[in-house]
């Protein structure tokens, strides 16, 4: 599984019903998982992002096809980084 950092900011409708942000946190496992993917961890937190998520996934497709579910939904804007693990981090960086 690859591992992704999924920063979110609720839109407009979103933070209007933020209310039902935990539902649709709910809801949001749920299409990942059957996906094949799953969520790690996930903070609301305090700056430029409303909550940061950590997510696995098989490949980027299915991520990239998670993201866009989400978009559709009006509620969220999310940037996704793709994610190294530190033993991959040496690997690569011993390459150099």
């Amino acid at each position: 599984m690859t591992t992704y950092i999924v920063l979110i900011n609720w839109t407009e409708q979103g933070i209007k019903n933020v209310r039902d942000s935990p539902k649709r946190l709910d809801a949001a496992k749920k299409v990942i998982g059957e996906m094949g993917g799953s969520f790690k961890d996930f903070y609301l937190t305090m700056g430029d992002y409303d909550m940061v998520a950590v997510c696995e996934a098989p490949d980027d497709a299915v991520m990239a096809r998670f993201g866009l579910t989400l978009a559709q939904g009006g509620n969220v804007r999310t940037r996704t980084l793709k994610a190294f693990p530190e033993k991959a981090y040496r690997e690569l960086i011993s390459t150099l």
